[in-house]
């Protein structure tokens, strides 16, 4: 299997970094982490800057789940079964986009083929990327059987 995380912005080292790095170690899956940045200062305009420099990147071959407030929240259970499903109709190519603090625009989401929330809360979007790993990284557990996850 192949991921790609497309993410507004650089995560620079600290401890997020470093428990990012933790998680990408773990994985058996294969990772590859796109950092994007804009250098605009307008808001607006920086925003329409990364929407165009994800969707440079979006692969219309592969599965794009993009985190958003607006999505669905699952159980990792479910967000794992989710990822089964996808694999047994033949996908093998994932990509996740998180956008940046001024969020993404419609177009970005619309390019989606499944829109997934962290819940109602705002998290940062540097803490949401590590959030994201852990996630893949206890899917991952989820499917092979392994006692990672408890419910």
């Amino acid at each position: 299997m192949k991921i790609d995380i497309l993410a507004i912005g650089a995560l620079k080292k600290g401890p997020l970094y470093d428990t990012y790095h933790t998680y990408l170690k773990r994985l058996g899956w294969s990772v590859t982490l796109i950092e994007l940045e804009s250098k605009l200062r307008d808001d607006k305009a920086r925003q329409k800057d990364e929407q165009e420099k994800i969707l440079k990147h979006i692969n219309p071959q592969a599965f794009v789940f993009t985190l958003d407030e607006r999505g669905k929240s699952l159980p990792s259970s479910k967000f794992a079964e989710k990822i089964k499903d996808i694999q047994n109709g033949g996908q093998s190519h994932f990509q996740f986009i998180l956008g940046g603090a001024d969020g993404l625009t419609d177009v970005v989401r619309e390019k989606s083929d499944f829109l997934l929330s962290f819940g109602v809360q705002t998290w940062p979007h540097m803490l949401a990327r590590v959030m994201l790993l852990e996630q893949i990284y206890r899917a991952q557990q989820i499917l092979s059987g392994h006692p990672y996850h408890r419910e």
